[in-house]
């Protein structure tokens, strides 16, 4: 992992992450490429969404480095950390919407903190994402409790998206959600960053959005990276964790699907 820093959106260097005595992340090392859809995977536990949250810095780490988009940040004042946040966004796996607000609403939250607009320009703004993802105006009036798994995990996905990030994190994306609507929801993945030119990071153990969707996988296991590449590189590993979920009967079915 040498590329320049013009081509790296994550650059993750020995990272130490734990609780108590337990070390979840131990010196983990790990590149995520400008314009790529990046899948982590890992045992249950494995902290994998621990990763996830320390890059964003909901988790604090007791060594190490954590770059995006070229800042450290470690040594970033409270300006930057403000302009760093506002070209990500984040899906996480439930979708947090809050309740008490609609869908529309939802989309705009982020928007309302951020940006200066009124109303009229904020519905047209939230319609636009919602629009992007699949959904339509109609569906921006109902309520979290009125929607499916699939429409909430969209929702989500266009509140992610409402301030035009350089970077999307997705937690577990296709999680709770039916064979369909999953191969659906990686169709719309793969299109939106296509289209818009995204860097994702996407923590899953969805075996088929790995394959479909990812750029490059890494393998998360006892709390660092122990593999990462293509499909083809993960499948080929010696890595006994990595071997065994991506060579067991799933895995193996990825490498020889049927006629």
């Amino acid at each position: 992992m040498d590329a320049s820093h013009d081509q790296v959106a994550i650059r993750v260097r020995d990272l130490v992450v734990g609780f108590g005595k337990q070390v979840v992340l131990d010196h983990l090392v790990l590149e995520v490429r400008r314009g790529e859809i990046l899948g982590l995977v890992g045992a249950s536990g494995g902290g994998k969404s621990v990763l996830l949250r320390t890059i964003i810095g909901l988790l604090a780490k007791r060594s190490g480095s954590v770059e995006v988009l070229g800042v450290d940040l470690e040594t970033r004042n409270l300006q930057e950390t403000l302009a760093i946040g506002r070209r990500w966004g984040i899906l996480f796996q439930q979708g947090a919407l809050f309740s008490s607000l609609t869908a529309r609403q939802n989309v705009q939250f982020p928007m309302r903190e951020n940006l200066s607009l009124s109303e009229q320009l904020l519905d047209e703004f939230a319609n636009a994402k919602l629009e992007m993802v699949g959904l339509s105006a109609e569906d921006g009036d109902k309520f979290p409790a009125e929607l499916s798994g699939g429409m909430t995990k969209r929702v989500g996905l266009a509140r992610a998206l409402a301030l035009d990030p350089e970077i999307v994190f997705l937690d577990e994306p296709t999680s709770g959600l039916d064979p369909i609507a999953a191969g659906d929801f990686d169709t719309l993945i793969t299109t939106l960053q296509q289209t818009l030119g995204l860097t994702v990071f996407m923590v899953t153990h969805d075996l088929h959005s790995l394959n479909i969707v990812c750029d490059r996988i890494a393998a998360l296991a006892d709390g660092t990276i122990v593999e990462v590449g293509p499909m083809d590189v993960l499948l080929a590993s010696e890595h006994p964790w990595v071997k065994s979920y991506f060579q067991g009967k799933r895995g193996r079915a990825l490498a020889h699907p049927p006629n």
